[in-house]
């Protein structure tokens, strides 16, 4: 049996607004500017990632939608990023929260006002599964009040993960399930409570999942300056992600999920010696695609940058050195004033280390297509 700490059953033909006002929501993400695949691999592809801007993505394969990082501020709108410390956004978000089609699930790399604003938090229904850390599941649940509490957050810490099955609809199917979580310490995940057949075998069956799984991230650098940060909690604790795209296979006795897409999405982290677990973890897999956080944000402002808090330039590239993602898409630029390394300062990075062939640049509402490995075609089992 694949080991998570939870399974989460979605169901991508009972969409629902993401809004709790129950708005009208259109049926797709509004057609793209204009949509790149790999640089020398394109075909066939069956998922894809849309960018809204910032470390906002709606990543899209079989029917789900994952929504990462919501933020949607406007120009010359601020954020609170800490003791005395603001932002003010620079870009429009390529789209509006209530032009958001249905979405199935949040993943929210922390808890903080540029990457889960104000405005999201306000809008979004309660009851719409969102993955974060501990720290942001504990301001989402514990310190709100009852009614403003938010119903799904599932925490994982670093390495802890969360299989998302998707509901295929069978042949003259009429039930459905809603979204819903099983804990794998206790319960048996959906499809293989179907499997028995009055105790004897089946032949396994295999259904669409995700694996998500946490990565190590700091915002802050190691030293003093962390043992502070820990103690006055001004920046809070930070997640990457691994997205493993795939199929779970599952008898009576087992269930094995095979991976036919890897999307490592780094998080707001500066460069630090706990990234290279990644590395171990995954030695012998192959990691598809990076999303990269950059900007090289400063604190406490732009006029007074005293403190790095995400990658820069020279970071980023060092980062895809380190990882060797066979594509690297950058996000998490120029949109924030407190950003001072500019997606121009990548690219020149890029070239200079002459990786240029690697990267695909991806603009405010422009989307990436990629294709996730079906079962039998070579995917690789955890």
């Amino acid at each position: 049996m694949t080991t998570a700490k939870y399974t989460v059953q979605l169901d991508p033909s009972k969409p629902k607004a993401p809004t709790r006002d129950d708005a009208d929501f259109p049926e797709s993400i509004p057609e793209a500017k204009d949509t790149k695949t790999h640089p020398s691999k394109a075909g066939d592809e069956n998922a894809s990632i849309y960018f809204i801007g910032t470390a906002t993505t709606v990543i899209e394969w079989e029917g789900i939608r994952i929504l990462t990082d919501p933020n949607f501020l406007h120009a010359g709108d601020h954020v609170h990023l800490g003791p005395g410390v603001q932002g003010t956004r620079r870009t429009n978000p390529a789209i509006d929260l209530h032009e958001l089609p249905h979405v199935d699930l949040i993943l929210l790399s922390h808890y903080h006002a540029d990457h889960f604003d104000q405005k999201v938090e306000q809008s979004l229904r309660r009851d719409l599964p969102i993955i974060t850390t501990p720290h942001a599941k504990e301001c989402l649940t514990e310190k709100k009040s009852e009614e403003e509490r938010f119903t799904q957050v599932y925490d994982l810490d670093h390495f802890e993960s969360a299989i998302l099955d998707i509901k295929q609809k069978k042949k003259n199917e009429e039930d459905h399930f809603d979204s819903a979580v099983l804990n794998d310490k206790d319960k048996t995940t959906a499809s293989e409570e179907g499997a028995g057949n009055n105790g004897k075998k089946e032949e396994k069956n295999s259904t669409p999942s995700i694996q998500i799984t946490g990565m190590p991230g700091k915002h802050v650098p190691p030293g003093p300056l962390s043992i502070a940060n820990d103690i006055l909690s001004a920046v809070p604790p930070t997640n990457g992600w691994m997205l493993e795209f795939g199929h779970t296979s599952s008898s009576p006795q087992s269930s094995t999920f095979s991976s036919g897409y890897r999307i490592y999405i780094s998080g707001d982290t500066l460069l630090v010696p706990e990234l290279s677990t990644i590395t171990e973890k995954y030695r012998d897999q192959n990691i598809d695609l990076m999303l990269l956080h950059l900007g090289g944000t400063t604190i406490p402002s732009p006029s007074v940058p005293l403190l790095m808090v995400t990658m820069d330039a020279k970071q980023g590239v060092k980062l895809m050195q380190l990882i060797k993602p066979d594509v690297t898409i950058p996000i998490h630029y120029d949109d924030y004033d407190v950003f001072l390394s500019p997606l121009e300062d990548f690219r020149k990075e890029v070239e200079k280390e002459g990786l240029g062939g690697k990267v695909v640049y991806l603009d405010r509402a422009e989307e990436y297509r990629f294709r996730v490995g079906g079962v039998g075609e070579g995917v690789s089992e955890n």
